[in-house]
């Protein structure tokens, strides 16, 4: 039986500077052309952070001015934002803002804590942040999601997120259009600490074995590398995965472009003999809510 076709995410700029990238876009029309790119380049999703964080609606208008140049072109385009702040406290007000407006289908959701660094001239982890979600934020990141009805990308760091983003499934609480992410970690680029499992093809042997009879989607991503050049795309895709990538944690020696990056991924595809996924035929895969 032939495989559904494979869906890309691009993750197009996060908190990646541009000293790492000059190609990072940053402003909402810098960030509007970069989307629409990666969406003619062959992605089905876009994943951005916005410069703005605190004030719900500030937030979501800054999001609104970066996608709504690319829905006008690409009204199928699936776009989401990441998380907000307000207080030192896990805001989400800002994708109920959003999703009153219709144009957001995909929340996201990270389903567990740890520690985000760079390491030091001999290679020793050094940083002072801990990326936390306790289990309560964890829960409502996920009631958002289903009472606003958009599916949440969960990141899945470390394999302690998978277990418990698995609990909510084995629970049948797992919103409806979720997708895991398989961040598998190097220890290069500005986000080189070590965490979670290796990019490696056991790294991603560890959480399909994990995942076990779980339907839910699921790609690959590599936090500091490349992971089309790693192989772990092509290996993800043989296994019925699908793939995430972008200058959110692209490193290595050279300074692609998002849609240079997508195009890649795309001709690993067609290498495979393996359609890539439209949008609205990501949404179908995933079963995303419709309003």
């Amino acid at each position: 039986m032939e495989r559904p076709p494979v869906i890309i995410e691009a993750a197009i700029n996060g908190f990646t500077p541009r000293t790492v990238n000059p190609n990072v876009p940053k402003t909402a029309a810098e960030i509007a052309a970069d989307a629409s790119a990666c969406f003619a380049a062959g992605a089905a999703i876009v994943h951005n952070h916005g410069a703005v964080f605190g004030d719900p609606e500030a937030v979501a208008a800054e999001y609104l001015a970066g996608w709504e140049p690319v829905l006008a072109g690409r009204p199928d385009a699936l776009l989401y934002p990441t998380a907000n702040v307000v207080d030192g406290v896990l805001d989400v007000r800002h994708l109920a803002l959003l999703a009153d407006t219709g144009v957001l289908r995909v929340s996201l959701c990270d389903p567990g804590s740890l520690n985000l660094g760079g390491v030091d001239a001999d290679g020793v982890p050094v940083g002072s942040f801990v990326y936390t979600n306790s289990f309560d934020a964890i829960g409502i990141q996920m009631e958002q999601a289903s009472r606003d009805r958009v599916g949440p990308s969960l990141a899945i760091y470390e394999p302690g997120f998978l277990r418990c983003a698995l609990a909510w499934w084995r629970a049948g609480r797992l919103p409806r259009g979720s997708m895991l992410k398989f961040y598998l970690s190097t220890e290069q680029g500005y986000m080189g600490a070590p965490f979670g499992l290796p990019a490696t093809p056991a790294g991603l042997d560890a959480y399909l074995d994990l995942l076990g009879d779980c339907p839910v989607p699921w790609a690959v991503s590599v936090v500091g590398g490349d992971v089309v050049g790693s192989g772990l795309a092509q290996l993800a895709i043989e296994r019925g995965g699908h793939v995430h990538l972008g200058l959110e944690f692209h490193a290595g020696d050279r300074t692609p472009t998002n849609a240079e990056l997508v195009s890649e991924a795309v001709q690993v595809c067609e290498r495979l003999g393996v359609r890539v996924a439209t949008p609205d035929e990501a949404a179908e895969l995933l079963d995303l809510p419709r309003s």
